[in-house]
């Protein structure tokens, strides 16, 4: 049974090969013509919708601005968190499971900056001055339109341009994200992730907060009964050193146990990422830049970063098959996920 899952999630991690044949474009990319957000589709159903566009919720933003909410005192960064309810941009929610499951979580009470998938550092510096793009405060990923969608028989993916304003004013670094989904399996599906940032300006630097805590691929998600949050990073000694984490658990509206794993890309500054993980907000993360260090964002110079995300039933893999995916992801030729401007 083990090795029929192991090959069900290597076959969607290659994409399914025999779909390649096909003639329909059962993957889809398609602009919603009213949001303007970009929606991955698999026969009509959405896999995951990308919020290019400003989302605005404000019944959501009336209620948070009404109630202080209570956290732990410790907490002093989310001692009022209606403050961090603010429209925002260049996300992606919800992304669903197998199942039609929603797994990940978007405006919650806690922390309503939190927003599914979301690629964003607590500590931007310019200059002399600190913002916040990950709880959305003084810099902000804004949209420029530019964006180039593919649809086919084994993957839908959206290309999107975005700039980093600072102030909403100034901006000061250009970034392009792509999110390719790939045809599911009836275990798994692959996403696969890329990002590049490319600085305007000089004196621009991206740290973790705290320079030790949470910032990079930020993933919040619903909360499942059952819940198991796992990761693993092979020891400084392994010549092939591999990372993963995996959260699974029943999530609402699924038939059974669900979950999502994350790879790291070899190729990634700083690897392997620390693995943060906070399971009161169904969290875990790979971080970026390396603890207690800050990332210069030098003017012209690329950072490009990858990651694959696993969407599978059942419980979190084995390590032997967590191994194999991460083989797999880190052996592939990435000139077909490349940037196309």
């Amino acid at each position: 049974m083990r090795k029929q899952y192991l090959i069900v999630l290597l076959a969607a991690a290659i994409a399914v090969a025999s779909c390649q044949s096909e003639s329909r474009s059962v993957m889809q990319a398609v602009e919603d013509t009213e949001s303007g957000q970009i929606i991955l589709t698999e026969d009509g159903k959405t896999v995951l919708r990308y919020n290019y566009k400003t989302v605005y919720e404000k019944d959501v933003l009336d209620t948070l601005a009404a109630n202080i909410y209570a956290v732990a005192a410790s907490d002093t960064f989310m001692a009022n968190p209606s403050i961090y309810a603010v429209p925002r941009s260049n996300y992606i929610h919800p992304v669903y499971g197998l199942y039609g499951e929603m797994l990940t979580r978007d405006w919650s009470k806690d922390h309503p900056h939190h927003r599914g998938i979301y690629w964003a550092w607590p500590e931007v510096d310019f200059g002399n001055k600190r913002g916040d793009l990950h709880a959305l405060q003084l810099v902000f990923a804004r949209p420029t339109g530019k964006i180039n969608l593919q649809s086919g028989p084994a993957h839908s993916q959206v290309e999107a341009e975005n700039l980093w304003m600072w102030g909403d004013t100034i901006p000061i670094v250009r970034e392009v994200a792509l999110i390719r989904a790939y045809r599911a399996t009836p275990q798994a599906r692959v996403i696969d992730l890329a990002f590049r940032f490319i600085a305007m300006k000089d004196s621009i630097s991206i740290a973790r907060r705290g320079t030790e805590l949470y910032g990079g691929l930020n993933i919040r998600m619903h909360t499942p009964k059952e819940q198991l949050i796992s990761f693993h990073t092979d020891s400084a000694d392994i010549t092939l050193r591999r990372a993963w984490s995996d959260l699974s658990g029943l999530f609402s509206g699924a038939e059974g146990a669900s979950g999502m794993m994350v790879l790291q890309h070899k190729q990634n500054p700083d690897y392997p990422g620390d693995w943060i993980q906070y399971p009161d907000l169904s969290w875990v993360q790979p971080t970026f830049p390396a603890s207690g260090t800050r990332f210069k964002l030098e003017k012209d110079k690329e950072l490009v970063l990858r990651y694959r995300i696993i969407i599978h039933t059942g419980i979190q893999p084995s390590k032997d098959s967590s191994a194999l995916l991460w083989d797999e992801f880190n052996s592939e030729d990435l000139q077909g996920l490349m940037f196309s401007f």
